[in-house]
């Protein structure tokens, strides 16, 4: 499913409407209005609009993870990290020798977190950093340290910094943001392009930038600046091919296969749309048959490296939150939220430590060692990059950080219809202007996705009419809608149901979206399989053995901490399986869930659902060991086992916990039919 253009009348409809609830209509659409553009020179209008920063609150489980982020490694980054030494610092000093990515990438989470916890000595820190970037710009407009590659002006730590300051000038609509960008895109429009976005990362990460033209645009209406995103497009790296993109570094894929959409939003061509698709999908289809959302890039994306021990980085779980994001954005397809939430639930938590105080470099679906040594040529990069480290590589130590804001930053969306979209699911109070102008709040209360009902309460001080849009998930069966206790609509898997109606203060919506057990099978993958449950993926429950490390020790080369950090106040740690992991999971064919049973456990008392100890789910199934099936030759998990492999006689009862919980894990099994 793809972004339409919905005739001005009206919707798409599928299914009848139903009046249900007094005074309510729902009906299935596939997906909000977007009004035809009228203007041959302004964008293509995104089919949903973000909230500003600060308009969407977290609570529940997603607060709890905000506020470990802020108690754990990025809220504490810069005690540790000499990339953010306020001395000699890039961004601070002229000609300061030190910061000029790892600054952005960091202030990037740790400002977005500080706006969404309106948390006053984050914020304190966050504008001390800011406002040196505002004052930085020079008569010409660039701005920020000057990165010289081979006599050029780089660009790519601005695109991120650009990032940062629209997030702060929606927090705080700040005077100076909006003059600052408009003389900086001048400088760029003024570049020559033997000149523009030369260097390596600058050169494929371009759709970062597109889009703070789109976004300033957006604030604006200033039309001057729309000939940057074609300027862009034209001297970027060509992402539309499928069969010849310009690298396979997984961070870069998470980030790049996004641009030839945004690109859409000003030709209108569907091609550009297309082409961000096909993208996605042929990663995928060559390197993500696996669980998590993701695909296998542990570095790179190599031929023949395609097993479920193959990983991702942190920082690219991140940022491909951050993309499924802007997707959703400029399409309100289902598809964006459903990847959206795939990582976030499944992949990006893991890669953590639980208090997130450290992270791992890479992090794979079939991950049962967690250690410091070289796993080369197992995996892509030469170095420790499985164990838990506080502060080792530059990049995802300083990048994780917007993965979490990212994903509170799409739970809410605003409509062209003046109504309200929920996309992605997860406890959060939003407040919004919806149809004439009357300010709303509506509080999402529920523990998905480790439950199936999700209650919506709405606040408003007078009675107002306007739609609300609820994502339908493609995987449920059955779902059922309420408003005051009232059915209303249809809904249909994989659409939006939208109710309309006078709103007024107190009325509840509830839903209800049943789960149940789902396989996959990933035929390319020697037909192994996961097993899913609703938005979940589960994997084998392993005995996880922590064994403290010293961090300084245990980085890699150029992790330069700070003079006079302690590492012994952010250890390291190695995670090793104390239980037996190589099995295969038994699915009969005529019943694959036949021994298999779900069980409800108590919630965390912490809040933190994330965790082998704490996750309030479990799924008991029977399996059988694989004696051939062991760590290789390169320390890693084996590849899977060819399905004639011998199988133990033995039937053992095994563990199914969700996938996020487990930093070790088996999430992608062999199989035997009994």
């Amino acid at each position: 499913m793809k972004l339409l253009n919905l005739a001005a009348s009206g919707f798409l409809l599928f299914g009848a409407s139903c009046a249900g609830a007094a005074g309510f209509k729902a009906e299935n659409v596939d997906m909000p209005y977007i009004p035809s553009s009228t203007d041959s020179v302004a964008l293509r209008p995104l089919a949903l609009d973000k909230l500003p920063v600060g308009a969407i609150k977290p609570e529940g489980w997603l607060l709890r993870q905000l506020e470990l982020q802020r108690d754990g490694l990025n809220g504490h980054l810069s005690e540790i990290s000499a990339w953010l030494d306020k001395n000699n610092n890039a961004w601070l000093v002229k000609g300061g020798d030190r910061g000029w990515e790892e600054v952005p990438y960091w202030l990037r989470g740790y400002s977005h977190l500080a706006f969404l916890l309106n948390d006053p000595d984050m914020i304190k820190e966050s504008q001390f950093w800011i406002d040196a970037v505002l004052a930085s710009q020079q008569e010409d407009g660039y701005f920020g340290p000057d990165n010289m590659r081979n006599g050029k002006r780089e660009v790519w730590a601005q695109m991120i910094m650009l990032w940062i300051l629209q997030n702060y000038y929606e927090f705080t609509a700040d005077e100076r943001v909006l003059p600052f960008m408009k003389r900086y895109f001048e400088w760029e429009m003024a570049q020559a392009d033997e000149n523009f976005l030369e260097d390596y990362w600058e050169n494929c990460r371009g759709g970062d930038n597109m889009w703070s033209v789109v976004w300033y645009y957006n604030q604006t209406g200033d039309k001057s600046v729309l000939p940057l995103i074609e300027k862009i497009h034209r001297n970027n790296a060509d992402c539309t091919n499928p069969s010849r993109l310009p690298n396979w570094h997984n961070v870069n894929i998470a980030q790049y296969f996004r641009e030839p959409a945004e690109m859409y939003l000003l030709t209108g061509d569907s091609v550009m749309l297309d082409a961000t698709y096909n993208v996605h999908e042929m990663i995928r289809r060559n390197f993500g048959q696996v669980p998590g959302g993701m695909f296998g890039a542990d570095e790179n994306a190599r031929i023949g490296y395609t097993d479920p021990r193959q990983g991702t980085e942190t920082c690219g779980f991140a940022e491909q939150i951050l993309s499924d994001g802007v997707m959703i954005g400029i399409t309100a397809d289902q598809l964006w939220a459903e990847n959206m939430e795939d990582v976030a639930f499944n992949s990006f938590p893991a890669a953590m430590m639980p208090d997130l105080t450290a992270l791992r470099y890479i992090t794979s679906p079939n991950q049962t060692i967690s250690d410091s040594e070289n796993h080369h040529p197992g995996i892509d990069n030469r170095g420790p990059f499985l164990n838990m480290n506080p502060f080792s590589s530059r990049c995802c130590q300083h990048n994780h950080g917007l993965g979490w804001p990212s994903f509170t930053q799409a739970l809410t969306f605003s409509t062209k219809d003046k109504g309200v979209a929920y996309t992605v699911y997860a406890p959060n109070t939003a407040t919004l202007t919806v149809a004439d102008g009357k300010v709303v709040t509506i509080t999402e209360e529920t523990q998905y996705p480790f439950e199936d009902v999700l209650r919506f309460k709405v606040s408003t001080k007078d009675k107002v009419s306007f739609p609300i849009y609820f994502r339908i998930p493609s995987w449920t069966k059955d779902a059922k809608v309420t408003v005051n206790g009232k059915k209303v609509g249809n809904p249909q898997p994989g659409e939006y149901l939208r109710i309309d109606g006078e709103w007024k203060d107190g009325d509840v919506v509830e839903l209800k979206f049943p789960m149940e057990l789902s396989l996959r099978r990933w035929e390319a993958n020697r037909n192994s399989a996961s097993v899913n449950y609703g938005p979940l993926t589960l994997s084998l429950r392993i005995n996880e053995r922590y064994e403290k490390v010293n961090s300084a020790e245990k980085a890699i080369g150029d992790s330069n901490w700070l003079e006079g950090a302690d590492p012994e106040k952010w250890p390291t740690y190695e995670i090793y399986a104390d239980s037996p992991w190589n099995y295969s999971l038994i699915l009969p064919e005529d019943n694959p869930f036949a021994a298999f049973k779900v069980t409800r456990k108590e919630w965390p008392a912490d809040n933190q659902p994330f965790t082998i100890d704490n996750v309030p789910l479990e799924i008991k199934a029977t399996g059988r060991l694989i004696p051939s099936w062991g760590i290789d030759e390169t320390g890693l998990t084996g590849v899977l086992p060819g399905e004639r492999a011998k199988r133990s006689a033995q039937v053992d009862e095994i563990t199914l916990v969700p996938m996020g919980a487990a930093r070790l894990r088996i999430s992608s099994f062999p199989t035997s039919s009994k």
